[in-house]
């Protein structure tokens, strides 16, 4: 039975360079895919939330992409500026930290952190890669010096390793007060964006390391129907032959890209998907501030 009057619910923003795990972080603790996660850097561009509730706690976690110090394009402004504003607006902030990896990148996220009030929570993700397990104390004791960390938490998001210890510590830091979504919600986005961003990360993870820069994913029909629902999407592209290499030999590569998309949101959203995929060439769409408004990168 729930305590009403003992009830805790907040916001956590996972904040963090690039690639470091926030993504598979806040599906692990979920415990199913919200996140888009690839092994290349910046695949989130998105807020997105996931929501946790456990006994008297309801945990909603805020996802955001990498705080980076290159600012090539509009693009890279927009996702660092989003990453920003999830600093200032929660109760409780994980910093996301590589094993015993620091580097100016994180540096820069330290220093956005100082501005801050809310607790910080060190979460020292991938532990379980640290072959030589002796240095992480020491590194621990190093990293104690930096910021008068709430608490520091040694996890592996891949593999499930100290989460639960996570997810009561986190607990502790959140105000009193009602739950703020249903206890059965898991995040605020829908099968629209959700498609949208699979898609997006079959092309992050099947296609060279430059190429998934220059794509964004626009969604044109989502309907509903008694059968499942019916997906047309256009991946957008900055040059012709990237729209090849996409599309590649006899149309096999984006097949698969539709395929394995299809498998992923039918799961995600418990109903047969019927996807349809275009390539589309914009040229310059991610230094264009009207293209990042229309495909929902400025909404937020």
């Amino acid at each position: 039975m729930t305590n009403t009057e003992n009830k805790r619910c907040g916001y956590i923003g996972i904040v963090g360079r690039p690639n470091v795990g926030k993504s598979t972080l806040m599906n692990a603790l979920l415990g199913q895919k919200i996140a888009i996660t690839s092994s290349k850097p910046q695949t989130t561009r998105h807020r997105i939330l996931g929501i946790l509730t456990e006994d008297n706690a309801q945990l909603i976690f805020v996802d955001s992409p990498g705080i980076h110090l290159k600012e090539t394009t509009q693009m890279n402004k927009v996702m660092n500026r989003t990453a920003s504003s999830v600093l200032a607006n929660v109760d409780v902030l994980y910093f996301v930290v590589e094993g015993t990896k620091w580097t100016d990148d994180d540096a820069l996220v330290l220093s956005k952190l100082k501005q801050q009030k809310s607790p910080v929570i060190l979460v020292l993700n991938k532990v379980d890669q640290i072959a030589d397990k002796a240095k992480l104390l020491p590194y621990l004791q190093e990293m104690q010096e930096k910021y008068p960390w709430a608490d520091m938490i040694p996890i592996s998001a891949e593999k499930g390793d100290n989460l639960d210890a996570l997810v009561k510590l986190t607990a502790k830091f959140l105000p009193l007060g009602e739950f703020h979504y249903d206890q059965d919600q898991v995040t605020d986005k829908g099968g629209r964006f959700m498609a949208a961003e699979f898609i997006r990360e079959k092309l992050m993870r099947l296609l060279g390391d430059e190429l998934p820069y220059a794509t964004s994913v626009e969604i044109e029909r989502f309907t509903m129907t008694p059968r499942g629902i019916n997906v047309d999407a256009v991946i957008l592209v900055d040059r012709d032959g990237q729209k090849r290499i996409i599309i590649g030999k006899n149309g096999e590569k984006i097949k698969r890209i539709g395929t394995e998309a299809r498998i992923d949101l039918s799961k995600a959203l418990e109903r047969p998907i019927n996807m349809n995929l275009w390539v589309k060439v914009k040229k310059g769409w991610s230094d264009d501030i009207r293209a990042l408004r229309s495909l929902g990168y400025l909404d937020e």
